[in-house]
């Protein structure tokens, strides 16, 4: 089955795949294949259809559309975990699983099988792990499946920013990093990035000047300044001053960005970080808040001020949470104009640790207390950026052996 569906995915586009999904999978046993993808918003999960079968089924046949609080796959979603669904009397049932690229959530699929058919459940999540991987590379080149994720028109500086900006999580053995950001359809001048060398993560967080499209395409300047500096192998220093170089050289406007620079050592835990006038990192150790990360900071990116930050470093712990954020995060005021507040913004995080949440499930329940906070719509550009550092491979039994 999975040999025939990657090969066939070679030459297909997404409108193609539940078709060639549900052949595919019924060679094996597993039937009614239904894949729902997760909005924008992480809010609903919609159907993924496309021609044939599935672009032909009468109305009601499959709910076009799953609320991710309250339903059995929006659960599934959320804990990232299979779960049996509705059974029927002939000893078939719902099986529901994650798609998943990594920690990264695409969505959900839902198949029938037998009820007690173990190698149908283990045929099913190798099904689920390689239609995460067609959609990743197919998606980006779909205008229909772009517009099946949104629930609403987007405006240009935000169709700017999601197409600059990494995928939202990435996980391996050692890190976790995911973010989320708001409002997501009207996005002006905030945005992240990072990226993998070797043993060391690249962090960074912007806030450009402005909330709309000009304030977007400051953003996007300093991110690829951003990158390119790093891909020639400059420091955090320089980078800041090649990002300031770029901006003062395109845009006479005056526009500027603040921003949070990091890079981290995979193996030590040694995180270096510089500050252009942008809020200071948080770091969460064992469900505490146990510093805030001040560091002198240079000018915002692009005023010609020329005032260099310092360049500071703190040794994280394994497990360790580093929070990176923007000030619409704290600054968010309900009806009654008061903010969020940068304590209430870390508990949140704190507290969903304590339950047993994912990162990615506690920024997507983090941003939505955020918009109920400030009555579903946002002022001003709000941005997380949240990184779990494990250790290195090994270094959990040696701690337990110390013990």
């Amino acid at each position: 089955m999975l040999r025939e569906l990657v090969t066939a995915s070679h030459l297909m586009s997404m409108e193609q795949l539940p078709d060639a999904v549900a052949r595919y999978a019924a060679d094996e046993g597993l039937h009614d294949v239904a894949i729902y993808v997760v909005d924008l918003q992480q809010t609903v999960l919609r159907l993924l259809t496309g021609r044939g079968p599935d672009a032909g089924r009468a109305p009601g046949a499959e709910a076009a559309e799953l609320r991710i609080e309250g339903t059995i796959g929006g659960r599934v979603f959320q804990m990232m975990e299979p779960t049996t669904g509705q059974v029927f009397d002939d000893g078939t049932c719902h099986y529901w699983l994650p798609i998943l690229n990594g920690a990264e959530r695409i969505g959900v699929i839902r198949v029938t099988i037998g009820r007690d058919d173990a190698r149908a459940r283990e045929d099913a999540e190798y099904l689920a792990a390689t239609v995460a991987l067609i959609i990743v590379s197919k998606g980006p080149y779909s205008d229909s499946f772009s517009r099946l994720v949104r629930t609403r028109d987007m405006a240009v500086s935000a169709e700017m920013q999601w197409r600059l900006m990494p995928p939202k999580t990435f996980a391996n053995d050692q890190v976790v990093i995911s973010a989320a950001l708001e409002p997501a359809y009207m996005l002006g001048g905030d945005t992240f990035d990072y990226a993998l060398a070797g043993d060391t993560v690249h962090l960074a967080i912007f806030d450009a000047m402005g909330h709309d499209t000009a304030a977007g395409l400051t953003a996007n300047l300093a991110v690829a300044a951003f990158r390119n500096s790093r891909l020639q192998g400059a420091g955090l220093i320089e980078a800041g001053r090649a990002i300031e170089e770029a901006l003062l050289e395109q845009d006479g406007s005056g526009r500027f960005v603040t921003a949070i620079l990091a890079e981290l050592d995979l193996r030590s835990g040694l995180l270096s970080w510089i500050s252009h006038g942008h809020p200071a990192p948080v770091v969460i150790r064992k469900s505490h808040w146990v510093t805030t990360l001040e560091c002198e900071p240079g000018t915002p990116l692009g005023t010609g001020l020329g005032i260099v930050p310092r360049l500071c470093s703190e040794q994280l712990e394994p497990d360790d949470r580093l929070l990176l954020y923007s000030d619409g995060i704290v600054e968010a005021r309900d009806p009654a104009k008061r903010e969020f507040g940068l304590r209430r913004f870390v508990d949140f995080v704190i507290k969903r640790e304590a339950d047993g949440l994912s990162v990615p499930e506690t920024l997507r329940r983090l941003v939505h207390n955020i918009l109920t906070h400030h009555a579903g719509r946002l002022d001003d550009d709000a941005t997380v950026l949240l990184l779990e550092w494990h250790g290195w491979p090994g270094m959990r039994d040696i701690r337990q052996a110390v013990r």
